[in-house]
């Protein structure tokens, strides 16, 4: 239990800090320097640095002050926390005096060892809060929401809004406060509003994100103290696009009107000056406000795309002293009337932005001129126009005209925005068309070999239309009121035109990423590539499930699947936490009897009546998972009302029958099907098993223990109902019930089976079995079914798993996850790795060999010998199989949670070596909230010896389980490891020596044999 030592400041530390020990890693709200936070009491952390060994945090002080200056000594104005004996340093909540809004504070901590030597003072750190409202009044200054007066929803041309106002003396700083009904371009006198990214400033893409607009919406902070000073008059502008407000994707919604609505911006731009005065520059309908929608930007759509004439760009529009005296009045929006229990909000969380460290260049051009063949036929293609050298194409010039077809290879499917700059006349009209495949000569192409696919995006018609306006110099454009999903773009023109540039800007709310693995196999490490891009393409503003076609939703069994590997990859605790609160805003608006959580969220376009397991339990697996990664608590104890109420209302649907509410999606697209409610009822037993754990999280031991009885019950009823012994032998009736009764595409003759892969992996994972016997032969059963040989054909003819290579999966979404994991909790990582490199339908490494960068959402989405998949449902970029990558982490490289210790205060170096031979070297690393976490494996000596490199952050400690032939065998240099000083040896068993071990740096080499 901490407590404070009052009366220590941290002046009166030891004066004599380690050497070789450091603080570091400040944060507030699990961000860096934020700016923006709206919470009364904010959570800090940090951490240490030592290349020393054991080296633990024995006690804090903590000083915030409204200066640098007043951090030393007992100067700190806003908080001194007092020396804490403590050894947490995550989510340390603020216990000063109230804090003022739009204030920046500056804090730091001071650290001492578990034997009271000063380890260090951290650098000075800053958090700024925003307006500390939730109401969109307080603080806002009378700023209102209005619109160009006289638009009428949907109408051609974006609404441009803007204002001058003379500033008042020498400024200090200055900041923007600003949302959108719809999404904003933001311009400050004359500039675009960024924000700082890697050393330099990038723009956002679709602020302020998508919410459930009628219950939360969100504000964003700028400091645009550059923009502002040294300017006699300041001039706020914005451009408003439709975003998720105003499309069909939203349509569904409680917000939602066919007829359109009126998009709006809400703005205030707070200035302060170096005399102590400030002044506000805000949105109201008062005459000084103007708007016109006859600028350049005549049509937006998240599916659609843009629609830009540069022939009416109005220069010098977002600066002062621009001739406005034509535009239109702006109108009050009435939205807070409609919706008056709506809350604004701050951001808390890392905004989509485009990333320049990603932009894509293309690989090759093909310019084709027509088209011959049978059938769909095939392109011809131009070849002194076309460019097949990476080098040269990624500058190369390409003239086109009318009757032409230029197609551009990005080399990787992402998410973002084109950037092109193109010469020609004025008038001509360029159409960019965007896909993640190229056609070819199979059934399921859309149109000729070699041209664009697009059949799989749907009705998203996902076109960037440029209308030159005729400048000799060359134009440049990049749309910024929508996104897009692509490999490729296919380009045409109703003149001759030459595109000199085209670049893809990558675009992702996955800014910083924490961790990586790689190995010296190929096909591996581009399966590793390929989640990690489809976790940037989809991770943005909300967790999506593709973003390419004419959904881009926020489908939460998708999220909660991936969310363990997305917190390896990315600082994404802040997305993923905001996403929550998305969660539960849904459940109130759509969830049924306004308790069971939603299959998708924000909005309502598809958000299905009726059974939902697996995705509706992404509102209790997602803050598990968000405890367990981050070591933070305060996601669960804000969820925990909604929570509760989700249960309870699957106990009201189904009683004492202690059976799950039921699913319409089951183990969607797995190949070989199992029954919906059975995966209903497995994870109606896995929620209230978290439920207990979440329950002791945050001091709640009754009710704990009240869901570990709801856990027993629901074990029981599925032993009864699901688990057969008959014959003597233990059988999952995994064929009681139908699969998914919506799962488009699938084969009507393919029926559900006992004994699936995905019942056999959950029955193993939450013990649904009575003995240890039975658990053997359940493994065998799994074990068979993965194998998949000739004998095992032959004893199950009507399985689906004759149709299928040996040594394959046969999992959907609800089975990916657990799949590997499980096997190797099993002591069976010999069949992880064979599924792992298997090639073959359906496996992993199917979409590599046939050329994906990304993860797609079938096994089947694509073959080279068979063409495309079901169209109904096969995007390219796909994040849910990606969670495979948690395996790889946690088993494979070896970095693993323990549950018993969120946050890897303490975890687990548990590497698992390839049986196969096939990997022989392992590297991987994770920034842990204590920090970076390192496992690196190599097998040496033709199998017979194993070196093995980590790294245990400061203030952790970890259990090591270790490949050994034998224990003495486990050396450092030539020291056996149960003899170095501080590290535990605790046994060796079946071929692992375990150990415990403090933080620091450990070479070791092992022998196998």
């Amino acid at each position: 239990m901490a407590g404070a030592i009052s009366g220590t400041p941290a002046a009166a530390a030891p004066p004599h800090p380690l050497k070789d020990s450091d603080v570091y890693g400040l944060t507030v709200e699990h961000r860096t320097d934020p700016l923006g936070v709206d919470t009364a009491h904010p959570r800090f952390g940090w951490r240490m640095h030592s290349v020393g060994r054991g080296r633990s945090q024995g006690a804090y002080e903590i000083h915030v002050a409204t200066s640098p200056g007043r951090l030393a000594g007992d100067r700190a104005d806003a908080w001194n926390s007092g020396r804490v004996r403590s050894a947490q340093s995550v989510a340390i909540r603020y216990q000063g005096e109230p804090l003022e809004a739009s204030t920046r504070y500056y804090w730091t901590v001071t650290v001492w060892d578990t034997e009271g030597r000063l380890v260090g003072t951290g650098p000075v750190a800053w958090f700024e809060t925003g307006l500390m409202s939730t109401d969109g009044v307080t603080g806002w200054d009378g700023a209102q929401w209005i619109g160009m007066k006289g638009k009428t929803p949907g109408s051609p041309g974006a609404p441009m809004l803007r204002t001058e106002a003379p500033l008042r003396g020498r400024v200090r700083e200055a900041r923007l406060y600003i949302s959108a009904l719809g999404v904003y371009d933001a311009y400050v006198s004359g500039r675009h509003v960024t924000v700082p990214q890697d050393g330099d400033t990038t723009l956002e893409l679709l602020p302020p994100g998508w919410t459930n607009y009628d219950a939360r919406l969100t504000y964003l902070t700028y400091d645009v103290t550059h923009l502002v000073a040294r300017e006699p008059v300041v001039t706020l502008a914005a451009v408003l696009g439709n975003g998720w407000y105003n499309g069909r994707i939203s349509e569904g919604s409680t917000y939602y009107s066919k007829d359109g609505n009126p998009l709006a911006l809400k703005a205030r731009l707070l200035v302060r000056y170096t005399d102590g005065t400030t002044q506000s520059v805000v949105t109201r309908p008062d005459g000084s406000w103007k708007a016109t929608d006859t600028g350049p930007c005549r049509a937006d759509d998240i599916y659609d795309g843009q629609t830009y004439d540069a022939r009416k760009e109005l220069t010098g529009w977002t600066a002062s002293r621009f001739d406005d005296s034509a535009w239109a009045d702006t109108e009050r929006i009435p939205f807070e009337s409609r919706y008056p229990g709506v809350q604004l909000l701050a951001y808390p969380a890392e905004t989509a932005r485009l990333m320049s460290r990603w932009d894509r260049r293309p690989q090759s051009i093909t310019v084709y001129t027509s088209v011959t063949g049978d059938g769909r036929g095939r392109i011809v293609v131009d070849p002194g126009r076309s460019v097949s050298d990476p080098h040269r194409a990624a500058t190369a010039h390409t003239t086109i005209g009318p009757g032409d077809t230029a197609v551009f290879d990005l080399g990787q499917n992402m998410v973002g925005v084109p950037r092109y700059t193109l010469r020609g006349p004025s008038g001509a009209q360029v159409a960019f068309q965007f896909g993640e495949m190229l056609n070819d000569g199979s059934a399921g192409a859309d149109g000729p070999e070699g041209s664009l696919y697009r059949a799989n995006l749907r009705s998203a018609k996902a076109t960037s239309t440029y209308t030159l306006k005729g400048d000799r110099a060359g134009e440049t454009h990049q749309d910024s009121l929508t996104f897009y999903g692509f490999r490729y773009v296919s380009v045409t023109a109703t003149e001759t035109v030459t595109i000199t540039g085209l670049t893809g800007k990558v675009a992702t709310s996955a800014i910083h990423e924490t961790g990586g693995v790689t190995t010296d196999d190929p096909g591996t490490n581009q399966l590793i590539s390929n989640i990690r891009w489809g976790q940037r393409g989809n991770y943005l503003w909300v967790p999506t499930d593709c973003p390419q076609r004419d959904e881009r939703l926020g489908w939460t069994g998708d999220t909660q699947v991936f969310a363990t590997t997305g917190l390896y990859n990315a600082d994404a605790g802040p997305f993923l936490s905001h996403f929550q609160n998305t969660v539960i805003d849904s459940q109130t608006i759509y969830g049924q009897d306004n308790a069971q959580f939603t299959g998708v969220a924000p909005g309502g376009r598809y958000n299905f009546p009726g059974g939902g397991s697996g995705w509706a339990d992404c509102g209790v697996i997602l803050p598990w998972t968000l405890w367990q990664m981050t070591g933070d608590p305060a996601v669960v104890e804000a969820s925990w009302p909604a929570l509760t109420r989700y249960l309870d209302w699957i106990r009201q649907q189904t009683g004492d029958t202690y059976a799950g509410q039921g699913s319409l999606t089951g183990d969607w697209l797995a190949p070989q099907k199992t029954s919906a409610q059975l995966m209903s009822d497995v994870y109606y037993g896995y929620v209230a098993h978290l439920m207990a754990q979440l329950a002791r999280a945050i001091g709640r031991p009754a009710e704990a223990a009240a869901y570990e009885q709801l856990f027993g019950n629901i074990r029981n009823a599925f032993i009864t109902k699901y688990l057969s012994t008959e014959g003597g032998t233990v059988t999952v009736k995994s064929s009681l019930g139908d699969a998914s009764p919506i799962e488009p595409g699938s084969d009507p003759g393919v029926k559900t089976e006992d004994n699936t892969q995905t019942a056999l992996l959950w029955v193993l994972k939450l013990g649904f079995y009575e003995t240890e016997a039975q658990r053997r032969a359940l493994v065998g059963h799994l074990a068979d079914n993965i194998g998949n040989d000739a004998a095992y054909k032959a004893a199950h003819p009507t399985s689906s798993r004759v149709n299928y290579a040996e040594n394959t999966l046969s999992v959907g979404f609800l089975g990916v996850n657990v799949l590997a994991p499980v096997l190797s909790d099993e002591g069976r990582s010999d069949l992880a790795y064979k599924l792992l490199h298997q090639d073959a339908l359906p496996s992993w490494l199917f979409s590599v060999r046939n050329g994906a960068t990304t993860v797609w959402e079938r096994w089947n989405s694509y073959s080279r010998q068979a063409g495309f998949g079901p169209v109904s449902m096969n995007s390219f970029n796909h994040y849910a199989y990606g969670a495979v990558l948690e395996w790889m982490y946690a088993y494979m490289a070896g970095i693993a949670r323990d549950p018993g210790s969120p946050g890897f205060k303490h975890f687990l170096l548990q590497p698992h070596l390839d049986p196969t031979g096939r990997i022989t070297h392992v590297a991987a690393s994770h920034e842990s909230p204590y920090g970076e976490i390192r496992s690196e494996w190599r097998v040496t000596d033709g199998g017979a010896a194993l070196s093995y490199e980590a790294v245990v952050p400061a203030n952790s400690e970890a259990t090591l389980r270790l490949p050994a032939v034998s224990a003495d065998s486990v050396r450092e240099g030539r020291t056996p490891l149960a003899r170095v000083e501080g590290v535990r040896f605790t046994g060796h068993a079946d071929g692992v020596a375990t150990y415990r071990l403090p933080s620091g740096s450990y070479r070791l080499t092992s022998g196998l044999r």
